[in-house]
């Protein structure tokens, strides 16, 4: 019990640091879960901005978080409970749950676990809670989420939060599917099947989303975050939020941004897929810092940073140490190929301004396994990479490429385990003692795209395997006794 005990001191200890936390009680109680643990949900613009909105509504919105130690809290026989008034997760009848990618699926099987209700829906009945989905994910496939979920919200929900909520809370047998699924981008698995709506989208009138409780807790640490923009006007063919998405980038001016900052924010944090596009980011991120703020922001487009270097400049002198671009591919040839504008005289621009303003380091993001890449293009990027290190001190962040739906390489497939980790081998001695070469697994990026490309039985699968053990040897099993038009129904497989 022991362990049990310092989670919830942990809890308490959280809870006494944020500042912005405008929970009351009174009104219909929802739990708003997050199935990743707490530095990470508390630094989710949507899951904050939801329990914003529903907040504001009049609602009691608790939150709950996958536990830092699930194997700890398991052993303590403690079921799943919310933060603000420790109140069982299984004892709302409605909880809302946030997913931001594929695998944290995994984190949510284990949190119904926790809390005593049953993961897969088709084991649950009138006592349980009623589930509803939103998050990231469901701009690109979530599917494989269906097993789990009694409704979903696809898109922005910010229109449709309220109404959904109202129908899960007070519409008696199963009326509130139909309700659901009357909503934009409501999606009711037993009434939809695997064919998914349209995604929803929010009027302008609700931008931007923000967050607004500080944890020094977060990842994000006491940083306020809020949308500069909404979407992207670039055609990179490998994203879900590429131009074709909701009308593309909606800009929020500077002077609404500002509006929205708290007096006790120590720092802002800029999101957007695009915002370093904003054509009026050097004079917004020039405020904030003459308010004596530090400043972050989501994703710098190394074009962009070449163009207008004082960016770089601003971002450092807000308490930057990181010059962080986007290459995305190995090779010029790839870039062309994935529709990626970045060329490498705009990144050799941006190791300059990290070398002039004394940046720590520049990291750069980059993909391996992208469609048609070759050994040669992993030479390139060896090649270029030690050019870049010879101005300034360079990290490169790697993925295997995940093909995603609704995007233009929805049919690509992914380019084995075997290729990625010979890749990322030869990448890293290719550039030892020249570049630090931080990848992911190719293991569970393979786990990643099962999913990104499966339907209801993928996530059927993933339960079998979370139930096993959870180890990626587990997921070989269960994903590799699928065929490949189970897996993936739409195109015959993965």
């Amino acid at each position: 019990m022991a362990k049990s005990f310092d989670q919830a001191a942990q809890i308490r200890q959280r809870l006494a640091a944020e500042r912005g936390n405008a929970f009351s009680q009174g009104g219909a109680a929802i739990a708003m879960l997050y199935p990743s643990p707490y530095r990470a949900g508390m630094s989710s613009v949507g899951f904050q901005w939801i329990i914003k909105i529903l907040r504001d509504a009049g609602y009691q919105v608790e939150r709950a978080f996958l536990p830092d130690d699930v194997d700890a809290w398991r052993k303590s026989r403690v079921p799943l409970y919310t933060y603000e008034t420790k109140r069982p997760l299984a004892h709302f009848s409605v909880i809302g749950v946030s997913l931001a990618y594929e695998l944290e699926l995994a984190g949510l099987i284990r949190a119904l676990e926790l809390a005593g209700i049953p993961p897969l829906r088709k084991d649950r009945d009138h006592r349980h809670p009623r589930i509803v989905l939103g998050g990231p994910l469901t701009f690109s496939n979530p599917l494989p989420a269906a097993p789990f979920v009694d409704a979903m919200l696809l898109g922005e929900a910010e229109d449709v939060v309220i109404p959904a909520f109202e129908a899960a809370l007070h519409t008696r047998s199963d009326g509130w599917l139909d309700e659901i699924a009357a909503l934009a981008g409501g999606y009711a698995p037993e009434l939809h099947g695997q064919c998914l709506p349209a995604v929803a989208k929010a009027s302008d009138e609700r931008l931007p989303a923000f967050a607004p409780i500080l944890a020094p807790d977060a990842e994000l640490s006491d940083m306020f975050l809020i949308e500069g923009e909404r979407g992207c006007h670039r055609t990179c063919s490998f994203c879900v939020m590429r131009r074709s998405t909701n009308g593309g980038m909606r800009l929020v001016s500077p002077e609404r941004i500002m509006s929205f900052v708290p007096e006790h924010a120590p720092r802002v944090g800029l999101v957007g897929a695009a915002i370093s596009d904003h054509p009026q980011l050097v004079g917004l991120l020039e405020e904030i810092i003459a308010s004596g703020r530090g400043v972050g922001i989501s994703s710098l487009r190394a074009d962009r940073v070449a163009r207008k270097p004082d960016i770089a400049r601003l971002l450092r002198k807000g308490g930057y140490k990181t010059l962080t671009v986007a290459s995305d591919a190995a090779s010029q040839r790839l870039r062309k190929i994935i529709a990626k504008g970045t060329k490498e005289s705009h990144l050799i621009d941006c190791a300059k301004l990290a070398a002039e303003h004394k940046y720590k380091v520049m990291k750069v993001y980059m993909m391996v396994g992208v469609p048609e890449e070759q050994e040669e293009d992993i030479d390139e990027l060896i090649r270029f990479t030690t050019e870049l290190a010879a101005i300034c001190p360079v990290s490169l962040g790697i993925a295997p490429f995940v093909p995603k739906r609704n995007t233009p390489l929805d049919t690509a497939e992914y380019a084995g385990i075997r290729v990625v980790e010979r890749r990322l081998k030869y990448l890293t001695r290719g550039l030892k003692g020249v570049a630090e070469v931080r990848p992911t697994s190719a293991r569970w990026a393979w786990v990643e795209a099962e999913l990104a490309q499966g339907g209801w039985r993928a996530g059927e699968a993933l339960y079998e395997a979370v139930v096993a053990g959870g180890k990626f040897a587990n997921y070989r099993t269960v994903f590799g006794a699928l065929d490949a038009a189970t897996r993936a129904p739409w195109r015959g497989g993965v």
